[in-house]
């Protein structure tokens, strides 16, 4: 952490994220979000391969981890222990974290609350779909979007959801990419103030408005 502190140019995370940079290591993760990042595993399956000699066993884990104040990330990972597999997902899960944006149902009063707008997140089968709630209705979810939702810090939010939806791997990964989509949708406040400039037409209207007199063709003498 001394080493961050000593050598660091940017001076926020979201710094990062404005100017797209990839994070190669969860350690700048650790330096700008540390004490705040809680993570949750949310299922440990195991994953079998048929060898020759019988079937290989694997541990999945799925870790999700946020700060419950606009940072979300899932790490998914596969290891022939529980612990090493959990520990590879925690690591993965700060490497994915995310920015999310928060907007208003209705009038903009107070902290935002809720999702900016209907978002759709989709992974196999599983589509999800986020929808604004007013204040004060809650997190109107399954169990696995809840945990997610409540990580990344949202108090109000409906939601829908068809595919497997048994599939807990897609149906995290599914919710992951539709609060994700909170910021690649552009909305109207988030415009530019556009500059209008004059037309070709009305910036030389001056010149076009003068009769067009035509030149004599002058004789070229060889």
């Amino acid at each position: 952490k001394q080493w961050y502190q000593r050598r660091v140019a940017i001076t926020a995370g979201e710094e990062i994220y404005l100017f797209s940079l990839p994070i190669k290591e969860a350690e700048i993760i650790d330096f700008f979000l540390g004490s705040k990042l809680k993570d949750e595993v949310l299922k440990i399956m195991p994953v079998q391969k048929q060898t020759r000699a019988g079937q290989r066993t694997r541990f999945k884990a799925f870790v999700a981890i946020g700060d419950y104040d606009g940072h979300i990330g899932l790490g998914v990972k596969c290891s022939k222990e529980v612990a090493t597999a959990i520990r590879g997902a925690i690591i993965l899960a700060k490497l994915s974290v995310i920015p999310v944006r928060r907007g208003y149902w209705g009038n903009k009063i107070g902290m935002p609350h809720t999702v900016p707008c209907k978002v759709t997140g989709k992974c196999g089968s599983v589509l999800v779909r986020l929808v604004p709630a007013p204040r004060g209705t809650g997190l109107v979810s399954a169990p696995v979007p809840k945990k997610l939702l409540n990580m990344a810090g949202f108090e109000d939010c409906y939601t829908c959801a068809t595919g497997q939806t048994a599939t807990l791997g897609n149906f995290a990964k599914a919710t992951f990419a539709a609060i994700a989509a909170t910021y690649a949708y552009l909305t109207p406040d988030m415009w530019s103030p556009t500059v209008f400039t004059n037309s070709p037409y009305q910036e030389y209207t001056d010149y076009l408005a003068k009769p067009f007199v035509k030149q004599p063709k002058k004789e070229v003498k060889y």
